[in-house]
């Protein structure tokens, strides 16, 4: 299962680094991919759950505008 996370906030590389540490810290997460020019990460794994995602994106001080689900 993929999700593309669209995501609000990011300015630099250390943006993406707090991202995808907090997005691999969650249940399911195999993977995640974070794009700062497009403001987005592709997050692949098992039984993935939108509110976990948007919750680890939140911790890590940005905000997840919108979650597109099976890519």
């Amino acid at each position: 299962m993929k999700k593309l996370l669209t995501i609000d906030g990011m300015a630099c590389g250390h943006c993406t680094m707090k991202v995808k540490s907090e997005l691999m810290g969650v249940t399911g997460v195999q993977s995640v991919e974070v794009d700062l020019l497009k403001r987005s990460a592709m997050v692949s794994g098992e039984n993935l759950i939108d509110a976990g995602l948007s919750a680890a994106v939140v911790r890590a001080g940005y905000r997840v505008t919108r979650i597109i689900g099976n890519h």
